[in-house]
């Protein structure tokens, strides 16, 4: 890209901010980082997915529909792309690479999809491989039933643990009282399947005979974050809350994680939803937000390239339109600090193979993270 086309902004960051969880602990010496955010990839609307291949180009996904393949400064859009629902929140949402993928060729999507009887949409998996720049050997592996014309709360993230298995959310679709709580139906739910889309036999409810067999946890709001753990393999996930009450929660086999049992959260005019905060059988968030920042996208810091980051978890803010960075010890949040302040709506964020940080922002593009000296 020419560099009179490059946004350059340059952050130093030294921002406290308060836990605003089950503790409220806080480092008082904040690490200054110094950075600049190069605008790589520029013209997008809602990048809600990147991923890098290993030719160096990079894998975005566009909310419409369109997938984007970046290299060499230069944009081409790639055909053959899942028939999106666009709706309200629905779309082309996540991207993900099968962790052999220079063996397998296979590249994984959730977007919203009209299969189905019913009017309407709801959350679909496909994987497919790309020919030259074409989606070639499409397969659908998921598709959550019963369509709805609502445009809320589809979701959705990709995720493979350190067995092979692919992770995908799905959120409620609106219907907090009928679909969360209930093993029998989609939405509200994390699901595990095998990469080709057939259900692991140690699933959790995959004896059930009325249960729906991918589903591996169910209480979930609508998560739109998820990110493998670098060192216990665990995956974790954030979710949107209501008025209040966006979750950090790791996922465990068969969980509840209460939603609309249990929130931290009120409804968006004032009321509340429940006066419960916890129930035995349900899952405590390891951190939450009050005031939600509506999370979306999430990855763990492993490079060095920026002093002070390895093992901290960076999660984007829609709503205050930030990058946050969060220090743990252990599972516990400790310390947080804004990074990007007033960018723009943060979508996603993800660590390169480069070892630095790529954050998609709606309206602008992918910019990349450069530390300075």
């Amino acid at each position: 890209m020419k560099n009179s086309m490059k946004a350059l902004f340059l952050f130093v960051v030294m921002t406290n901010l308060s836990c605003g969880q089950k503790t409220d602990n806080e480092i008082n010496t904040p690490i200054e980082t110094t950075f600049t955010a190069e605008l790589l990839v520029d013209g997008l609307e809602i990048p809600w997915g990147m991923v890098f291949l290993p030719d160096g180009s990079l894998l975005i996904t566009e909310k419409s529909g369109d997938i984007i393949r970046f290299k060499d400064g230069q944009k081409t859009t790639i055909s053959n792309g899942p028939e999106v629902y666009y709706r309200g929140q629905g779309g082309l949402l996540d991207i993900e690479l099968h962790p052999d993928y220079e063996n397998t060729g296979w590249i994984y999507f959730s977007y919203s999809s009209e299969e189905g009887e019913d009017k309407g949409g709801n959350t679909a998996i496909m994987r497919a491989k790309l020919n030259d720049n074409s989606l070639v050997n499409k397969e659908i592996l998921y598709k959550a039933s019963p369509n709805t014309t609502k445009g809320q709360h589809f979701g959705s993230r990709l995720e493979f643990d350190n067995a092979g298995y692919l992770y995908f959310s799905i959120g409620e679709r609106g219907e907090r009282d009928i679909n969360p709580q209930d093993i029998t139906r989609d939405c509200g739910k994390i699901y595990r399947i095998h990469d080709d889309g057939r259900i692991p036999n140690d699933n959790p409810f995959v004896n059930d005979p009325n249960a729906k067999p991918a589903i591996f946890t169910y209480g979930n709001r609508n998560p739109q974050g998820m990110v493998k753990h670098p060192e216990s393999g665990a995956i974790w996930i954030h979710e949107h809350g209501p008025q209040g009450g966006d979750e950090i929660n790791i996922v465990e086999k068969g969980a509840n994680y209460g939603w609309p049992v249990i929130t931290y959260g009120i409804n968006y005019s004032g009321t509340p939803i429940t006066d419960l905060t916890e129930m035995e059988g349900m899952e405590q968030p390891i951190h939450y937000w009050v005031p939600s920042i509506a999370p979306s996208g999430m990855t763990f810091v492993t490079s060095d390239k920026y002093p002070g980051w390895k093992g901290n978890l960076l999660v984007g803010s829609l709503v205050f339109q930030y990058l946050e960075r969060l220090e743990l010890s252990g599972n516990e949040v400790t310390y947080r600090e804004k990074l990007m302040e007033d960018i723009g709506r943060v979508r996603n964020v993800r660590q390169g193979p480069d070892g630095l940080i790529y954050v998609a922002v709606e309206g602008k593009g992918i910019y990349k993270l450069v530390p300075t000296e």
